[in-house]
């Protein structure tokens, strides 16, 4: 089973989804310690994310799509990781196409990630009896609650079966039930991270994702676009917490179930936009347009669990945060001028 030690001197890691925003930072922490195989397609994610991991002997790119089948020990660049001899210790499964703006395009490819794509890389789990964490999402607990309470994980959300956005919501909450009936089932060892609003460098830009476009057009003087009014309020969780909060539930004993990865502070998101503005020292306006499908307001964490079981709480403040993306975003500007 997973507990069993590590006789070799690295551990081989996936990550799925590992080319994408989180993933991609997620790759780079993993590599102090150990081999990392990423896998992704490059639906919503990008090559220049990774490009500063391919020269190192420690990691492999394998453009692949999770909803086929996955056989890793067919591909030749992955024989100094002996996967056959070594297999596979530990699965990090981020791979889901997340795109507001494009949401519509790629609704069937979210439907088969939740689907297809969760059975296919727990499959390997099973093969290689590898530790399996899947990330999650606040939308298993639904709308924001009206009476603003926080999302604790034993909480029962619920979701529209039948609305457009199902495909990523109740998708989100099947591949919950995917996971959690591996484990039942075939004894996997399965770690359930719910993750909330993240931002940070290399997240997708003129996406709808708006912290990265408030950026960028701060920084030219253009408009920044809420999509929403004045109203919109959100939590922002800092990407390198979030990754060190991923992998201190791989390292947690076995049985730890779901957790809350997020800030708990509520922000309106006109206050992130005004605040970038006057990092950057903007002549930018602020406007507001309609609301993106797949851009809601949600819930906040409870993050006790996460407190309590992995000494876990977010440490970049949101200021810091927002001065490291547009640190970012200032030194790789004439590489992120495309607008797709």
């Amino acid at each position: 089973m997973s507990d069993k030690k590590v006789v070799f001197d690295k551990k081989n890691i996936l990550v799925t989804g590992g080319a994408g925003f989180i993933g991609s930072h997620l790759c780079e922490s993993l590599l102090k310690d150990a081999r990392v195989i990423c896998l992704d397609n490059f639906v919503t994610s990008q090559e220049s994310n990774i490009d500063s991991l391919l020269k190192n002997p420690d990691f492999e790119f394998i453009r692949q799509d999770i909803n086929m089948p996955l056989d890793l020990e067919a591909f030749p660049e992955l024989a100094r990781f002996k996967l056959k001899f070594q297999g596979i210790q530990e699965i990090y499964h981020l791979a889901c196409p997340t795109s507001p703006k494009k949401f519509d395009q790629y609704r069937m490819q979210t439907l088969y990630a939740n689907s297809l794509g969760m059975k296919n890389v727990l499959d390997l789990a099973v093969k290689y009896q590898a530790k399996f964490l899947h990330a999650s999402t606040s939308v298993v607990y639904g709308n924001r609650p009206a009476d603003g309470h926080l999302f604790r994980e034993e909480e029962i959300g619920s979701s529209d079966t039948l609305s457009p956005r199902a495909c990523y919501d109740e998708g989100k909450r099947f591949a919950e039930s995917y996971a959690a009936t591996y484990a039942q089932v075939s004894n996997l060892d399965v770690r359930i991270a719910r993750i909330f609003r993240t931002f940070g460098p290399r997240m997708p830009l003129f996406d709808g994702q708006m912290v990265p476009d408030f950026i960028t057009n701060a920084l030219e003087g253009k408009d920044l676009e809420i999509y929403g009014d004045e109203t919109f309020r959100t939590s922002l969780v800092y990407v390198s917490d979030v990754v060190d909060g991923m992998i201190k539930m791989m390292q947690a004993p076995a049985g730890l179930g779901p957790v809350n990865l997020g800030s708990d502070i509520d922000v309106p998101l006109l206050d992130v936009a005004h605040r970038i503005i006057e990092m950057t020292g903007s002549s930018s306006k602020i406007t507001f347009k309609p609301p993106l499908l797949f851009m809601s307001q949600l819930g906040l964490p409870d993050l006790t669990k996460a407190r309590e079981k992995l000494g876990w709480l977010p440490l970049v403040t949101l200021d810091n945060g927002l001065k490291q993306s547009i640190d970012y975003t200032m030194a790789h500007k004439s590489l992120l001028t495309f607008r797709g």
